[in-house]
């Protein structure tokens, strides 16, 4: 857990102690963030090739789409 950065910690703690609602298609909600990132004029191209290439990888993956 310490690989990740502090606001991702905290979301983490705050969605254990139902301060925040768990989302059951984790992943699916992962691939609509990525897709925004991706598709955001503000966002450096590094980061949105990064992002493309993590999402693609999630559709390539056993991760079924739905």
């Amino acid at each position: 857990m310490n690989k990740y950065c502090e606001l991702i910690r905290e979301k983490y703690a705050q969605i254990g102690s139902n301060e925040l609602g768990y989302i059951e298609d984790a992943l699916g909600a992962v691939m609509l963030v990525l897709n925004e990132v991706v598709n955001c004029e503000q966002v450096p191209q590094e980061l949105k090739d990064k992002a493309a290439y993590a999402a693609a990888n999630l559709l390539i993956s056993d991760y079924e789409v739905k």
